[in-house]
């Protein structure tokens, strides 16, 4: 009971006028990120994270979780209107989602899309409210030893759980954490990698950093993009029929716990969540031969799933202190910019905070749906207009976001370096997300070992002599080794067939 009634606690704070109107901001932004293929809530982020100087923290923190999710919805309807996905977790969507459209089907499709979404993110809040406490009374245990341990942890399942190459990721971890030791040393005060430059002694700021990578890289790489033709312009029979309803119900189900379980697994994501809802579904299916041809059910578990991980996701943010992606890291800055400390702590010392971003995510999803369904037609409209019109706002809105962040134009520069070096790693494959992770995290991780040394008088065995630590260390451990020992694996079964041969 405690838990529910802090969480409507939580739900009457964010339904405060101005927490509501940022609440709104939030979600129709987020909705509008998904719509746009390309820019993406990491990015929409990175050029807010500024704000957060001069906004409420509160009310800024439910506007930047409205976007991450308001984006979940919105990709749904360019992959099922253009059959290209907004967001790399609608990439699925796009099989049956499009097919659907092309059926005459777009409304039942955005209607399901719209209302699994709903149900899997208002019952995953519901989920986080109860498990994130519990998380968080379990890390009051730890100190420095497992608090390095655990954001190595988090670091290497980041690198482990990859899209591209494991090396590629490993690098761009090192490199984040590399670029976070640039500046001052935090325990003697000297400059570190500062090369004389003066913008550099505060160190590689994070908001220039991540307007670059996701902000002017994005536009980098789509200024020959246009939108796709949009196939049925005119959307009517948005509400599912009732077999719409008797098909998708067990669907929904088992995409809200599956992404649910998913999300709040530290270093998977939501993309993971929706491919596997999908292969549930056609794996159990009587007719696995309709997915990919239009089967609802196709749309509503990964919808459903991509929602629920969405919010379930922030269960080892907020309880843990540890950002999980690209997304997590950002608002991870955020907190720590107003002076909150995401972790096990957090919830005790900050529970209108974190109470009250929970409760706004109750009144988001409903927002969502009650704007989704009439905003279909804006959002055709905004999907037929040319990206040469949008990508000099993006740039604009970095420039002013980077500079106001400290006044100092070095940022600007560092952000116009970092847009390059962002260009550079998608046209090579490289992922932003282990390496904004390593600048997030690489001050904390540091900090951890160092105090841990201290601890021990210099002796590494801290870290393997407590129980919590040296399980992290040894499950990080793990990943990094996998792929050696399966190569390993894969060569001696290769050198015991030319033998049989």
């Amino acid at each position: 009971m405690d838990t529910l009634h802090s969480l409507a606690q939580g739900i009457l704070t964010a339904a405060s006028p101005l927490n509501l109107l940022y609440g709104f901001v939030g979600v129709l932004l987020g909705t509008l990120v998904g719509v746009l293929p390309g820019l993406g809530p990491a990015g929409a982020i990175a050029l807010l994270l500024p704000l957060a100087l001069h906004a409420p923290p509160l009310a800024y923190l439910i506007m930047l979780f409205g976007i991450t999710y308001g984006a979940q919805y919105g990709g749904s309807t360019t992959s099922i209107l253009v059959n290209i996905p907004g967001e790399a977790s609608s990439v699925i969507t796009c099989l049956d989602g499009y097919a659907m459209a092309r059926q005459g089907r777009a409304g039942p499709a955005l209607g399901i899309a719209a209302f699994g979404s709903f149900i899997g993110g208002t019952i995953s809040i519901f989920g986080l409210a109860y498990l994130a406490p519990a998380l968080a009374e379990f890390g009051l245990h730890f100190g420095p030893p497992e608090y390095a341990g655990l954001m190595l942890f988090g670091l290497t399942a980041l690198v482990y759980l990859a899209h591209g190459p494991m090396d590629k990721a490993l690098l761009m971890a090192l490199f984040g954490s590399l670029l976070a030791s640039v500046g001052l040393d935090p325990v003697t005060g000297q400059p570190r990698f500062t090369f004389d430059i003066l913008v550099l002694r505060d160190g590689v700021g994070l908001t220039p950093v991540v307007i670059g990578l996701f902000g002017v890289s994005e536009v980098l790489v789509n200024l020959r993009t246009q939108a796709g033709e949009v196939f049925q312009k005119t959307i009517k029979g948005l509400l599912p029929t009732l077999q719409d309803w008797k098909d998708s119900a067990l669907p929904i189900t088992r995409g809200t716990i599956l992404g649910f379980l998913v999300g709040a697994i530290p270093g998977l994501n939501v993309v993971i969540a929706t491919f596997a809802a999908y292969a549930v579904e056609k794996k159990i299916s009587k007719h696995p031969e309709k997915f990919g041809r239009g089967a609802i059910e196709g749309v509503a578990a990964p919808e459903t799933a991509n929602n629920a991980a969405s919010c379930s996701g922030w269960i080892p943010l907020l309880s843990l202190g540890l950002p999980t992606g690209s997304v997590t890291s950002l608002i991870f800055g955020a907190l720590l910019i107003h002076g909150l400390a995401p972790g096990p702590l957090f919830i005790k010392n900050s529970p209108e905070v974190f109470w009250g971003v929970l409760g706004s995510m109750v009144i988001g999803n409903v927002l969502l749906l009650i704007l989704n369904l009439p905003l279909i037609g804006l959002w055709i409209k905004v999907l037929q207009v040319p990206y040469f019109f949008l990508f000099p706002l993006i740039i604009l809105f970095g420039i002013i976001g980077a500079y106001t962040t400290s006044g100092n134009t070095g940022d600007v520069v560092i952000m116009i370096i970092f847009g390059v070096v962002g260009y550079l790693m998608k046209k090579f494959a490289y992922e932003p997300a282990p390496m904004v992770l390593g600048l997030v995290i690489g001050p904390l991780l540091e900090t951890a070992i160092r105090r841990s040394m201290i601890m021990s008088k210099g002796h590494v065995g801290i870290f393997f002599q407590r129980p919590i630590a040296a399980f992290f260390m040894g499950a990080a451990a793990l990943m990094l080794l996998s792929p050696l020992l399966t190569r390993r694996r894969l060569g001696h079964d290769i050198i015991e067939k030319l033998e049989e041969q």
